[in-house]
C-alpha cells in the first residue's frame, strides 16, 4: 500500500502545480491586461474571460488537492469531543460526504460543458470557444473525484490516522 500512497502524492504534486500554474498565468494576464489598458489604452482581448475561467479551473485542480490531503479548514468542536474511535468514523462520513458532492458537482460542470459544446458557446471579443475552459474545470473536478475517492479508501483501510496525522503532504 505505501507504493499507492508514493504514487498518490506524486499525482497530488503535478495536480497541485497544475493549480499553481493557472494562477500563474491568471496573473501574467490580468497584469499585462492592466498594463495595456492604463499605459496604451489596449487592453489584452478576453483577458476577463480567460482570466476568469482560468481561475475556476484553478480552484477546481485545487479541489482535487484538498479532497486528497485533508487539509480544508475544519470544526472540529465534537471531534475534539470523542474517542479516537469515533474520531475516525467522523472523519470517514465527512470524507464520504464530500466525496459526494464531488460527484454531483462533477455531474452538474458535465452538463454545463456538453451545453457549452452543443451550443457553440463562445467569448464575446474573439469568439473563442468556452468549452475547452470548462473542459479543464471540469478535469479538475475529475481529478478532485479520484483524490476525494483515494483518500476515503485510505481512511477506510487504516493507512491515515485520527485527524490525518499519518498525512505527510506537505510536510
Amino acid at each position: 500500500m505505501n507504493r499507492w500512497t508514493n504514487l498518490l502524492d506524486r499525482l497530488t504534486r503535478g495536480v497541485d502545480l497544475m493549480a499553481g500554474l493557472s494562477l500563474a498565468i491568471v496573473t501574467i494576464l490580468i497584469f499585462f491586461s492592466a498594463i495595456g489598458r492604463y499605459f496604451l489604452s489596449f487592453p489584452i482581448p478576453e483577458s476577463f474571460d480567460i482570466s476568469r475561467f482560468l481561475l475556476g479551473a484553478s480552484v477546481m485542480w485545487g479541489f482535487a488537492v484538498l479532497g486528497y490531503s485533508g487539509k480544508h479548514i475544519t470544526v472540529d468542536l465534537l471531534a475534539e469531543a470523542v474517542s479516537p474511535k469515533w474520531q475516525r468514523v467522523i472523519d470517514v462520513f465527512a470524507q464520504l460526504v464530500l466525496f459526494a458532492f464531488t460527484l454531483t458537482l462533477a455531474w452538474k460542470m458535465l452538463g454545463r460543458l456538453e451545453t457549452a459544446f452543443n451550443q457553440n458557446e463562445s467569448t464575446f471579443e474573439l469568439r473563442l470557444h468556452v468549452w475547452p475552459f470548462l473542459a479543464l474545470i471540469w478535469a479538475g473536478v475529475v481529478a478532485a473525484c479520484f483524490t476525494t475517492a483515494a483518500r476515503l479508501i485510505l481512511l477506510l483501510t487504516n493507512q491515515v490516522g485520527e485527524r490525518g496525522e499519518e498525512m505527510n503532504f506537505y510536510e
